[in-house]
């Protein structure tokens, strides 16, 4: 077994006990391994060892990636920030866009995303706990928001991702992922086709599931720490 499918697999192993101690089922949580950073060798044994989506949070990077891997069918989610330079590049290359949190880059994707291929995955971003640093939109802006994005053609919202401040204890951890998972299920009782809760990193995944995650974008511990850049 390769070091990634072995971390792979002790993963699968953290989601299933959270899920387990959180008294859901394991198959209401989807594992977004996070490549970004890693080459296309990496992808591959991650690939091999059964995992056929991947997060990447540099459009440019992203792309380039996937044409290395084409031979492979890889469903790509772009996680991270998406300018309004690169927005044409995630309409044609990827299936899932995870931080749109305005109005005008969800209009663009629609408007370049290209009718061959089906609607673009939208999540929108939500900044749950007012970090000074993190992009996304207000809670109390959301809904509206959410509505607006609902409405364009060639997109399909999926539901929220939230990248919360980093803190230490868990139940602080949970706390807070349950103000989203509380949006989350005021937006679908108002009457949006939600079914998507993309929140939970390797350092706080189990907290994530046990408030409600349906999906945990990890990163680091399957490939490890990031390479530097040059």
């Amino acid at each position: 077994m390769t070091t990634i499918a072995f971390n792979l697999h002790s993963v699968h192993e953290r989601i299933a006990r959270a899920c387990a101690a959180a008294g859901r089922d394991v198959n209401e949580v989807t594992l977004l391994p996070v490549s970004k950073t890693f080459g296309p060798d990496a992808v591959r044994e991650a690939f091999a060892a059964g995992e056929t989506a991947f997060g990447e949070n540099y459009i440019q990077e992203g792309v380039e990636k996937q044409a290395l891997l084409a031979d492979l069918a890889i469903e790509w989610h772009c996680i991270g920030p998406i300018q309004s330079n690169k927005t044409r590049l995630v309409a044609s290359h990827f299936a899932w866009a995870h931080a749109v949190d305005r109005l005008k880059i969800a209009q663009r994707l629609a408007e370049q995303r290209p009718p061959a291929l089906p609607p673009l995955n939208v999540c929108l971003q939500v900044n749950i706990d007012g970090g000074p640093t993190k992009s996304g939109v207000a809670p109390h802006e959301a809904a509206a928001l959410a509505r607006e994005i609902a409405a364009l053609p060639r997109l399909r919202l999926r539901g929220l991702m939230t990248i919360p401040e980093p803190v230490e204890d868990f139940d602080a951890q949970v706390a807070v992922h349950r103000r989203a998972r509380a949006l989350f299920d005021a937006l679908r009782a108002d009457g949006l086709d939600l079914d998507t809760l993309s929140m939970g990193m390797t350092a706080d995944l189990e907290a994530a599931v046990h408030a409600g995650s349906t999906m945990v974008r990890v990163g680091t511990a399957i490939f490890g720490g990031r390479p530097k850049k040059a």
